[in-house]
C-alpha cells in the first residue's frame, strides 16, 4: 500500500515538473543528469504558417534542445501576416528548397494549411528530416500511409501534432490503466467543442467532416490510445447553424468495439465550449473523468481503495499544462535515440483511418 502511495505522489510530482518543461525530468528515464555535458541543439525549421497552431514554434525557439534555422511561407498574404507576429520575428525566411538544404538540418515542423501538409511532409522525409506534422494528417489515407512507410524505412520520426498526448490528465489515465485500477473498460465518451467564427467556418467547410476533422481528431487520438482500432465507425454529421454555409458544425461519431462503445462529439457552436471539453473512461472497477482538457483537472471514482487512492470519488488537482512543451522535449529525446516513440506509425494510421470514417468518408474512396 505504501509503495502505491509513493507511485501516486511520484506521478503528480513528475507531471508537474514535466509540464513546467524541466529537462532533468524529461531525461529521467535515460539516467541523464544536469551535470552531464549538454548535447548540441537539434537544427530545426518550419514549413508553413497557415495552420492554426503554427505559433507553437515559440516553444522550440525557447527550448535549449533546438536551434531554429529558418521558416518557409510561399503564400504572400500568409507571410505578410506572419511577419507581424512576434513568434516569427528575427527568423530567416527562405524557400522550401533552401530550408531542406540547410547544413545539418535534422527536423522540420509542418504547419501549412491541411490541404498542403502531406506534400510538405513528404519533401521533408525525402530530404532525410524528422517531421512534426500538425493535425489532422491530411485528406488522403493512402498518401499518409505511404508517408509513414517512407519515414519508417528511413528511420525517421513522424510525430503528429495532437495536443493532448502529454497532458497530465491523459498521463494519469494511462497510469491508471497500466495499474488496472479501472478494470475492464466498457464506455468512453468525449466532447471537443468551441464557437467558430464566420471566416473560420468558411475555411473549415471545405473539409469532409467539418468540426470532427478540425477538432474531434484531438480526442479521437486518445480514444484510439485507450481502445485501439474500432470494429465499426458510425458518423452522424449535422449542420445545425442557422446560416447557409456548408460546415458540418455538429458532429457525432460512435465507435463500436466487442465490449465497448465510444462516442466522440465535436461542435463549432458551443458557448464556452472550452470549459466543457472532457474525456471520460468507465470501467468495471472505476471511472476517470477529465474536465476541462486544456487546464486539466480530474475526478476519479473507484469501487475499492488502492494505495493512496480511496474508494469512492476524489477530485484530483493536476499540474498546469502548456501545450507542445512536452511534445517538443519528447521529440528531442526520440531524435537523440534516448527513447522510442509512445505513438508508433500503426497508431497514427489507425487514428487517421478512424477519423476519416468518423467524418463520413466511405472506406475505399480516394480520400480513405
Amino acid at each position: 500500500m505504501a509503495a502505491e502511495g509513493v507511485r501516486r505522489r511520484a506521478f503528480i510530482s513528475a507531471a508537474a515538473a514535466a509540464s513546467a518543461g524541466l529537462s532533468s525530468v524529461m531525461r529521467a528515464g535515460t539516467g541523464m543528469t544536469d551535470s552531464q555535458p549538454k548535447q548540441q541543439p537539434i537544427r530545426l525549421g518550419q514549413i508553413g504558417t497557415g495552420h492554426a497552431h503554427a505559433a507553437k514554434l515559440s516553444v522550440y525557439r525557447s527550448s535549449p534542445d533546438y536551434e531554429v534555422v529558418g521558416i518557409v511561407e510561399p503564400d504572400v498574404e500568409l507571410r505578410r501576416v506572419a511577419e507581424q507576429q512576434s513568434v516569427f520575428q528575427g527568423l530567416r525566411w527562405m524557400t522550401q528548397e533552401e530550408l531542406l538544404n540547410q547544413p545539418g538540418l535534422q527536423a522540420v515542423l509542418v504547419e501549412t494549411q491541411v490541404r498542403d501538409s502531406l506534400a510538405a511532409a513528404a519533401a521533408c522525409v525525402a530530404a532525410g528530416c524528422h517531421v512534426h506534422l500538425d493535425k489532422p494528417a491530411g485528406e488522403s489515407l493512402p498518401v499518409f500511409e505511404k508517408l509513414l512507410a517512407d519515414a519508417t524505412a528511413k528511420g525517421l520520426l513522424l510525430q503528429m501534432g495532437y495536443m493532448y498526448r502529454y497532458n497530465p490528465g491523459f498521463l494519469l489515465l494511462q497510469q491508471l490503466m497500466r495499474d488496472g485500477l479501472l478494470g475492464d473498460i466498457f464506455e468512453v465518451h468525449t466532447v471537443m467543442s468551441k464557437v467558430v467564427g464566420a471566416e473560420d467556418r468558411r475555411k473549415l467547410a471545405e473539409y469532409a467532416g467539418g468540426m470532427m476533422f478540425e477538432l474531434g481528431c484531438h480526442v479521437l487520438d486518445q480514444v484510439i490510445k485507450v481502445l485501439g482500432p474500432p470494429e465499426k465507425v458510425h458518423p452522424f454529421p449535422r449542420h445545425s447553424a442557422a446560416n447557409g454555409d456548408r460546415l458540418l458544425d455538429n458532429m457525432l461519431a460512435v465507435l463500436e468495439y466487442p465490449k465497448v462503445v465510444a462516442t466522440v462529439r465535436s461542435s463549432g457552436l458551443e458557448v464556452d465550449g472550452f470549459s466543457r471539453r472532457h474525456f471520460t473512461v468507465c470501467g468495471t472497477r472505476g471511472t476517470l473523468h477529465i474536465q476541462p482538457l486544456d487546464t486539466p483537472s480530474a475526478r476519479l471514482s473507484l469501487e475499492a481503495p488502492h494505495g493512496d487512492w480511496k474508494a469512492g470519488t476524489q477530485e484530483i488537482a493536476l499540474p498546469r499544462y502548456t501545450r507542445y512543451v512536452d511534445d517538443a522535449a519528447d521529440m528531442a529525446r526520440i531524435i537523440r535515440e534516448e527513447k522510442s516513440t509512445d505513438f508508433p506509425p500503426e497508431h497514427d494510421l489507425t487514428v487517421q483511418r478512424t477519423l476519416l470514417q468518423a467524418c463520413g468518408v466511405a472506406p475505399g474512396s480516394p480520400s480513405a
